[in-house]
């Protein structure tokens, strides 16, 4: 059964940070912009109902079968992880100042030097504007890197972006995955 958070765990949750699924030497690291307030009441990582992040792993072939929430550490034996640009959890993103953001693009640029992963994967144009405070050539492989790592932007997945339906959100996670083997 979904647990259903009341209005006070909510509010009480701004501000709060979820920690990352991390180690050295990942295959790929996937990257949100910040985690949601849903988020932060429940621990896990991309576990607001509606958010497709999860299926979409499954479906484009990352995770042998659909993991739930709970169940992010097991990405860690995959070769796979999550970060956020920005740890604190919003109500939206928008909540999110300016010199935060870029902040939070200087501190992930730190992270993906010690961690190495091959890949760092932005869930959503956006999330690579903010981070590096230009824009990126869209979906797919960036001509940037940082130190031997990859850039990859793929659409976010929140069940908000009607560009991308589950079939073709699918079909664009599987680029990547067919990149890293």
């Amino acid at each position: 059964m979904l647990y259903k958070p009341t209005k006070a765990e909510l509010a009480s949750a701004v501000g709060r940070t979820v920690p990352d699924v991390i180690r050295a030497g990942l295959k790929v690291l996937f990257c949100g912009i910040n985690p949601s307030v849903y988020t932060a009441v429940v621990g896990y990582n991309f576990a607001r109902p509606g958010n497709r992040f999860w299926p979409t792993l499954y479906a484009s072939g990352f995770t042998p079968r659909q993991l739930l929430p709970g169940e992010q550490q097991e990405l860690l034996q995959l070769g796979y992880g999550i970060t956020n640009v920005v740890d604190r959890a919003t109500v939206a993103a928008a909540d999110l100042r300016k010199e935060e953001l870029r902040q939070g693009g200087e501190q992930l640029v730190q992270k993906v030097l010690a961690y190495k992963p091959q890949v760092l994967a932005l869930l959503g144009i956006s999330v690579y504007e903010a981070a590096f405070g230009h824009k990126g050539s869209g979906v797919g492989l960036q001509s940037r890197t940082i130190g031997d790592t990859q850039v990859w932007v793929l659409p976010n997945p929140s069940g908000l972006n009607a560009h991308f339906p589950p079939r073709r959100l699918a079909e664009v996670y599987r680029e990547l995955k067919y990149y890293v083997g």
